[in-house]
């Protein structure tokens, strides 16, 4: 059992058609929780806009496991989810995890514990540190490192992962910060850490194992796209906006 002066944790797996996975992903990660970490967790299934039954599942989820909540918006989009369920939280710590666990779990202590010391106001896993572990299709893998080499050239961006499905901070911390997001569906995690960045918050990268789930719904020309637009909002607003110093801190 946890201690009582533990940081409550509220992990959100975001949830858009997932009837498939969602079951078996929440059981597994809620197993995890309760047995390997010492913090008091709870799971939140933010479900947008799914058609395939996603709603009903997490329902079912929340009715038989403690400590499991839902969360249903009929819009659709990955940020708009995160962003509804880490504003309606009142865990200290907030983080999230994509609903295929695609991340290995063995990585939530190395994620949490920079962001619970203190050391850290958001951390995130990177699949592009020395010490991960990544499979995927060579496709995939050129467009992350050309969008992230994008991102440090355009925006002068210091975090090696803008993309990846996983991350932590202190609620608080990132208030502010997410007042500023306007990105609603993928976009959102790049604009949270490019945005987090200028506030001068310090944003920790911990390397994970990855496993690419070949169904993923992310159509990747479309989405590339759709990067290139954002990327180009954030410079002109980077001309508005001076930069704080900050740095990404590496495990």
């Amino acid at each position: 059992m946890p201690p009582s002066t533990a940081p409550r944790v509220d992990v959100v797996v975001p949830a858009y058609n997932e009837a498939g996975v969602l079951r078996s992903s929440v059981r597994t990660l809620h197993a995890y929780l309760a047995s390997e970490l010492s913090y008091r967790c709870v799971i939140t299934i933010a479900e947008s806009g799914s058609t395939d039954g996603t709603a009903a599942v997490a329902a079912d989820l929340a009715r038989r496991l403690e400590g499991v909540r839902v969360l249903s918006d009929p819009a659709r989009g990955r940020g708009l989810a995160l962003r509804n369920a880490w504003a309606s939280s009142d865990a200290e710590v907030v983080a999230y995890i994509d609903a295929d666990l695609s991340i290995g779990l063995e990585a939530f202590r190395s994620l949490l514990a920079p962001v619970v010391a203190g050391r850290a106001d958001l951390s995130v896993g990177s699949r592009h540190l020395a010490g991960s572990n990544v499979v995927r299709s060579l496709h995939r893998a050129f467009l992350s490192r050309s969008l992230n080499l994008l991102l440090r050239v355009a925006l002068g961006a210091r975090f090696t992962d803008a993309q990846c499905g996983f991350k932590a901070g202190r609620r608080e911390t990132l208030a502010p910060v997410m007042a500023e997001v306007r990105a609603d569906h993928w976009f959102f995690d790049t604009e949270l850490l490019v945005l987090a960045q200028r506030h001068g918050l310090r944003i920790h990268e911990v390397p994970v194992d990855c496993l690419d789930d070949p169904r993923s719904s992310v159509d990747v020309v479309p989405t590339a796209v759709g990067f290139l637009r954002e990327i180009v909002r954030l410079a002109r607003d980077r001309r508005s906006r001076p930069a704080t110093r900050a740095g990404a801190i590496r495990a």
